[in-house]
């Protein structure tokens, strides 16, 4: 379509509008923002900028251009041309000053800069060129006023100079400038769609009184409005931050599969073939297989006088056995008072309690014989740790000749691990142990592995640690096979140092170095209630939070801090962050509770509770500061510094609010006394020529 089409057009102004200003302060996005709809995100609008004029010759070529170019301003059809120029001060502009309805000037209210350059260089030139256009003066990029100016400088090109909160221009410093030439003054913003309309609208007003003023007979323009106020720009509110839980830390098979090679606090030894002796847990077997459950349940219920062991006082498995252990209680009482007894055994002296004597009957042997295949006695003596290096009770289970180590060992690893290497030499040996022992899960891993379906072992592997997971909640909730007690505030934990030796490396410092509570059955911690310790020790087995009502967040973070776990600070985060919203919507006022949780959550490293707290103080601080003003006052002065910053809606809004408002009603006023003054005109007018006639 030609461009000449809108001039033969009857009653549509043609408004030719030139945009001019400093380089990189907005003109090109400003002008495609009107003439071609664009959108752009606000690091696509700042990470780089080339120099470019928008061309003219877009509305010849351009259908949509064209279109987007006729609008209706107070009642006239116009067809708004924009003309975009260099922003380079040596450049000669007066071709695209020639003939021009109005002028757009911008700056950038991220350079003052370009805010000075108006007075000394573009309102001047303007005026050479053109002395009797109408000028707009138009503060671009708005978005920066909010923005993250970190964010943009990391997305911006990297010589660019970094933009500084000192550098960004309050909302009076161009209205200032505007008023100091006499013109009309907006604000823009293209990443948020904000005044482009206000602006071009406005421009055409300027421009249409202009031509009123020359071509007076042109009666559709007398309903052109004078360029009206803008409303000021309320920025919307930040998201709130998103509490984000790291990547939970679950113990890898080489962690078991290590305390399995080095036995820190082993409770367990077994004795095989040829005297091979191999230390275990009793937590780590029994949760993974139940034959080992049973078997150190029914040892336990055979030995509860010894101060040593710690295990369940429950008779849920008496229908296992068909009779219990009878032990040599002389060879028991010796074993157990001897503390020169060392490993590995140099002799075979030590297993004497696991031999029958010639002529006499060993019923513990007959027992475990008749009650599972592979096993051949158990009792409980006093061993050196070969890692430790310190003496403490064991429970020894002798196991049948047709148990053999190696595939054992690979037994015992599944049970640490719930994995099975393929590469494993000997499937056959260990198919049998497994079936022996009632591991059927590694029966079907191996079963699988050599059907060459290894694939298929993943799920098994899945399940199994389901299970397992079902298991050690089970032992802490009972203190079954637990080896420490806790000694808290109100009342005592039972727990296992196995699991949280693998699970928390603060634990892992205590129970398996130099420290005097790895030899202790009891540990005192003070300061902690049992509420909290037993939601840690839940996390530590289960990896996941649990839902107490009577737990305090608060404490659990500091706790959690303390033992240097941020994965459970995440987890009690964002469980903080869930009920306190929950109660917000409901109606329920947290402003208090607020308050109260930011600088204790900031104190414990709870930092991501201390952003969100900050973001809602922030965002909802009129109120909060009415009704807590001294608590607010008494917060630290970085936090006070957060307030000013990041407060909505923010102090500049509100100037910007009051002016408007003070400014308009002034206009209203004016317009009244206007609309008074015409009308006592027309009164004068009829009423002379009522006279006259």
């Amino acid at each position: 379509m030609d461009i000449d089409m809108d001039y033969e057009r009857p009653n549509v102004e043609t408004i030719k509008c030139v945009v001019v200003g400093d380089n990189a302060v907005g003109k090109t996005r400003l002008i495609c923002a009107r003439a071609c709809n664009t959108t752009l995100t606000q690091y696509q609008l700042l990470a780089t900028h080339v120099p470019t004029v928008w061309a003219i010759d877009q509305y010849r070529v351009c259908q949509e251009v064209l279109e987007r170019s006729r609008d209706v301003v107070d009642e006239v059809s116009v067809s708004l041309r924009l003309w975009d120029t260099f922003g380079d001060h040596h450049k000669d502009r007066r071709f695209a000053y020639g003939r021009s309805d109005v002028v757009v000037l911008c700056f950038s209210i991220a350079n003052p800069n370009s805010l000075n350059h108006v007075k000394t260089m573009w309102y001047q030139e303007i005026k050479h060129f053109c002395p009797r256009t109408p000028v707009i003066l138009v503060g671009c990029q708005l978005d920066l006023r909010y923005a993250d100016l970190e964010a943009v400088n990391r997305a911006r090109r990297p010589l660019a100079r970094p933009i500084k909160r000192g550098d960004i221009l309050p909302p009076e410093r161009g209205r200032e400038v505007a008023k100091e030439l006499g013109i009309p003054y907006y604000e823009t913003s293209v990443f948020d769609q904000f005044g482009i309309k206000d602006v071009f609208d406005n421009a055409i007003r300027a421009a249409l009184i202009s031509r009123r003023h020359l071509q007076f007979w042109k009666s559709h323009l007398k309903k052109v409005q004078k360029p009206l106020l803008q409303a000021p720009f309320l920025p919307p509110k930040a998201p709130p931050p998103v509490i984000k839980i790291p990547e939970c830390p679950v113990p890898s098979m080489n962690e078991a599969g290590y305390l399995l090679d080095s036995p820190l606090c082993a409770d367990v030894m077994f004795v095989l073939q040829e005297q091979d002796c191999i230390f275990a847990h009793k937590i780590y077997l029994a949760t993974s297989s139940s034959k080992f459950y049973d078997l150190f349940l029914m040892e336990c219920e055979e030995s509860p006088n010894l101060d040593e062991t710690q295990c369940n006082k429950e008779n849920t498995n008496k229908d296992v056995l068909t009779s219990h252990l009878e032990t040599n209680s002389d060879s028991d009482e010796a074993s157990l008072k001897s503390p020169d007894v060392k490993f590995p055994p140099e002799s075979s002296d030590s297993l004497n309690t696991l031999e029958p004597e010639s002529g006499e009957t060993n019923s513990a042997a007959r027992s475990l014989a008749s009650w599972g295949k592979g096993f051949v006695s158990v009792n409980k003596e006093m061993q050196v740790n070969p890692v430790s290096k310190r003496t403490c009770p064991v429970t020894v289970v002798k196991m049948d000749s047709s148990v053999q180590a190696g595939p054992f060992k690979t037994v015992l690893q599944f049970l640490y691990t719930g994995q099975l290497d393929e590469n494993e030499k000997d499937l056959t040996r260990l198919a049998q142990i497994a079936e022996i022992l009632e591991v059927f899960d590694l029966r079907m891993m191996v079963e699988n592995i050599m059907n060459k379906e290894a694939f298929m072992n993943q799920e098994i592997t899945k399940a199994f640690h389901v299970r397992k997971a079902n298991r050690i909640k089970e032992c802490l909730c009972k203190g079954t096979f637990s080896d420490v007690t806790f000694k808290l505030d109100d009342g005592s934990i039972k727990a296992h140092k196995p699991l949280l030796i693998c699970s928390c490396e603060w634990m892992s410092a205590m129970f398996g170095g130099s420290f005097i509570e790895s030899s202790k059955s009891e540990v005192v911690l003070p300061n902690i209630n049992k509420t909290s310790m037993q939601a840690v020790l839940d996390y530590l087995y289960t990896k996941q939070l649990s839902s107490s009502q009577e737990l305090d967040t608060l404490e659990l973070i500091a706790l959690a801090n303390r033992f240097c776990l941020p994965h459970l600070i995440a987890l009690a985060e964002q469980h903080a962050v869930q009920e306190l919203t929950k109660a917000s919507m409901s109606g329920i006022a947290i402003d208090g509770e607020v308050l109260s949780y930011l600088e204790l959550a900031q104190f414990h490293n709870a930092n991501q509770l201390a952003a969100w707290c900050l973001h809602y103080i922030c965002t909802n601080y009129n109120s909060v500061c009415s009704k807590f003003r001294k608590e607010i006052k008494a917060k630290s002065s970085d936090n006070q510094e957060y307030f000013e910053r990041h407060r909505w809606p923010p102090v500049w809004y509100l100037k910007e609010e009051d002016h408007y408002q003070r400014v308009k009603k002034e206009r209203e006023k004016e317009d009244v006394a206007l609309n008074k003054h015409h009308s006592k005109r027309k009164w004068c007018f009829w009423n002379s020529s009522a006279v006259v006639a």
